[in-house]
C-alpha cells in the first residue's frame, strides 16, 4: 500500500506532517491508499482518534481525500506536491498546445511602462503607511467596471486571480464548507479549495456557462460558495449568455447568504459583454486579471466586491504583503492609458484560430467547443489513449482529468498560437487519434 515508506508519529501532528513531508517529497504519490484509521494506530502504538485527528488535518491542508468505505487517499494535485511533478511534460520537437498561454506575439511591449512607473516612483517614493491601491489605478479600474454594469464596490489589488480567490474564500469559509465550482473547471480552483479545508461540489456548465439547476442543487444541498467564470471559461470557453445570466441571478436570489466569486480574467481578450451576476446576494467579489491580456508575469488582478468583504480581504492583506508594488500598479495604469492591447484585434486573433479548428474538427465528425478565450474543448471517449496517441504524433494537449471532477472525459487544446497551416494537420491528427464523440452534453 505504502511501499517502502513508513508513517512515522505518536501524535496526531507528528502523523500528518509524516504524511505530509513524504508527499511534498513524491514518496507518496498522487492517488496512493492510505492504511485504514486503526490499522495504522495499531502500527503506531496509538488510539485510533489520533490517527483520526491526523488525517483530518491532512484533509483540511487538500493533502488527502476521504471517499468513506474506500478509504482515504493522496489527492490527485494535492498542496503540498509540485505542480512540476504532475504537469505534463513536453517533448523537445513536440507542439504545444497544453499549457494555456497566451500568444506572446499579441502581449504589448513592458520595457517602456516599467521604465516609467519606475522614474515616478524615484521622484514620489512609496512609503510605508501609503494607501495599497494606487488612487487613480483604483479610479481607472472602477470607471471600467461600471462600464461593464458591475455593481458598485471598492477595488483591490491582488497577486493575480488565484489570489483574490483563495482571499475571498478565506474571508468568509471555514474548514468543512463546500464551494460549488465549475465541471469542467480551472483546474487551479480545484486544487486551491480542498487546499484551503472546504469541500467542492460539481456544478455542470454548456457553452453559456453554469446550468442553473445544477447550481440551485447545489446550494439546496449546503454549498456557501459559488465561483463562475464570466468569460473565456477554462477549459470549455464557455461565456455567460444574456439568458444564463438572468436565470443563475433568480437562482441565486433564493440563496442571498450565498458568497458568488466572479472571475472574469477573460477581460482584455474577449469581444463577448459580460453579464455579471453580483448584487444578488449579500456577499460578493469579481475579480480581473491581466495576466492573459498583459502578461502572465505582472501578477496583478482588481478585486471589487461588496464592502464587508474587500474589508476583510484588505484588512489580512495588510497583515500579510501589505500591498502589491506600485511599480507595477503604475505599469499597468500606463498599459491602460496607452492602449497598449487592441482587446478587439486579440479577440478576433484568438477567435478566428478557435473557429477555424472546431469548423476544422466538425468537418471531421468531431464535436468541439470554445465560444470565447484561447481554448478549445474535445469531448473524447478515451482521454489517456487520446493524450498519448497525439503526443506521439507531434502535437501537445492538456488531458481533461486536469479540469474535471465527475464531467465526462475531454482534452484541452490552446489554440493562442496556432496558425493557419496547422489547422488541418491539427484536425486530422485529433480525427484520427480520438474518433467520433459520443453524442451527449459537453459536461
Amino acid at each position: 500500500m505504502l511501499g517502502d515508506y513508513p508513517i512515522k508519529g505518536r501524535r496526531a501532528a507528528e502523523i500528518s506532517a509524516s504524511v505530509e513531508s513524504a508527499v511534498g517529497a513524491g514518496e507518496l504519490e498522487p492517488g496512493q491508499l492510505l492504511p485504514p484509521m486503526r490499522e495504522l494506530a495499531d502500527k503506531l502504538g496509538v488510539n485510533p482518534n489520533t490517527v483520526a485527528a491526523a488525517y483530518r488535518m491532512l484533509r483540511e491542508r487538500g493533502v488527502i481525500e476521504t471517499a468513506g468505505r474506500r478509504g482515504s487517499r493522496v489527492r490527485s494535485a494535492p498542496a503540498t506536491t509540485s505542480r512540476e511533478f504532475i504537469r505534463l511534460d513536453v517533448p523537445e520537437g513536440v507542439r504545444d498546445l497544453a499549457s494555456g498561454n497566451p500568444d506572446p506575439t499579441l502581449l504589448p511591449p513592458l520595457a517602456p511602462a516599467f521604465a516609467e512607473a519606475a522614474a515616478q516612483g524615484d521622484r514620489q517614493p512609496v512609503l510605508y503607511g501609503d494607501a495599497p491601491v494606487e488612487p487613480e489605478l483604483a479610479r481607472e479600474a472602477r470607471a471600467r467596471l461600471d462600464a461593464d454594469g458591475v455593481p458598485a464596490g471598492p477595488v483591490a489589488v491582488t497577486s493575480g486571480a488565484l489570489d483574490a480567490i483563495e482571499r475571498v474564500l478565506a474571508a468568509h469559509l471555514r474548514p468543512g464548507d463546500t464551494v460549488a465550482v465549475e465541471d469542467p473547471g480551472w483546474g487551479s480552483v480545484m486544487d486551491l479549495v480542498p487546499a484551503l479545508g472546504l469541500r467542492t461540489t460539481p456544478v455542470g456548465l454548456d457553452d453559456d456557462g453554469p446550468l442553473p439547476e445544477d447550481v440551485r442543487r447545489a446550494l439546496a444541498d449546503g454549498a456557501r460558495a459559488l465561483i463562475v467564470t464570466d468569460r473565456a471559461q477554462n477549459p470549455t470557453g464557455a461565456a455567460l449568455s444574456t439568458p444564463r445570466a438572468r436565470a443563475l441571478r433568480s437562482v441565486l436570489a433564493e440563496y442571498p447568504a450565498t458568497l458568488l466569486v466572479e472571475d472574469d480574467h477573460g477581460h482584455g481578450i474577449v469581444d463577448l459583454p459580460l453579464h455579471p451576476l453580483a448584487g444578488v446576494t449579500q456577499h460578493w467579489a469579481l475579480v480581473r486579471s491581466v495576466a492573459k491580456a498583459y502578461g502572465p508575469d505582472l501578477r496583478l488582478a482588481v478585486l471589487t466586491g461588496d464592502a464587508v468583504t474587500l474589508d476583510r480581504v484588505g484588512g489580512r492583506h495588510r497583515l500579510g504583503p501589505g500591498w502589491l508594488s506600485w511599480i507595477t500598479q503604475r505599469a499597468v495604469l500606463r498599459l491602460w492609458a496607452d492602449g497598449a492591447v487592441d482587446t478587439r484585434a486579440v479577440a478576433r486573433s484568438y477567435g478566428e484560430r478557435r473557429d477555424a479548428l472546431i469548423d476544422a474538427l466538425a468537418r471531421r465528425g468531431i464535436a468541439a467547443h470554445g465560444r470565447s478565450g484561447m481554448n478549445v474543448w474535445v469531448p473524447v471517449r478515451d482521454e489517456t489513449g487520446a493524450v498519448a496517441r497525439l503526443l506521439h504524433a507531434g502535437w501537445a494537449v492538456a488531458p481533461g482529468a486536469r479540469f474535471r471532477m465527475s464531467a465526462p472525459p475531454g482534452i484541452r487544446i490552446t489554440v493562442s498560437t496556432l496558425t493557419a497551416d496547422e489547422i488541418a494537420p491539427l484536425a486530422d491528427t485529433i480525427a484520427a487519434a480520438v474518433g467520433p464523440a459520443p453524442v451527449r452534453r459537453y459536461v
